[in-house]
């Protein structure tokens, strides 16, 4: 019996991206966090990049923040 695995998607907005090595650099730490298996990013120079997370389990919006943080950008809120 072959079970499925649960993905969670998290889409985030992160400022202050403008090329490939932000994208990288941003990425490899959220990688590092633990249950993700994919990170995308749709780079937007200039404005607010969208980074789509794909992981095994949720991962919090401040473990999310620190890992952005730590490849020096930051994680704005999703205006309502």
């Amino acid at each position: 019996m072959s079970q499925t695995i649960q993905t969670i998607q998290t889409n985030v907005n992160v400022s202050g991206m403008t090329c490939g090595h932000c994208v990288s650099s941003v990425s490899e730490e959220l990688e590092a966090l633990s249950g993700v298996q994919n990170v995308a990013v749709d780079l937007n120079p200039g404005g607010l990049s969208t980074v789509t997370i794909t992981s095994s389990q949720e991962l919090s919006p401040s473990e999310i923040g620190e890992a952005v943080a730590e490849a020096g950008y930051l994680v704005v809120a999703n205006e309502a």
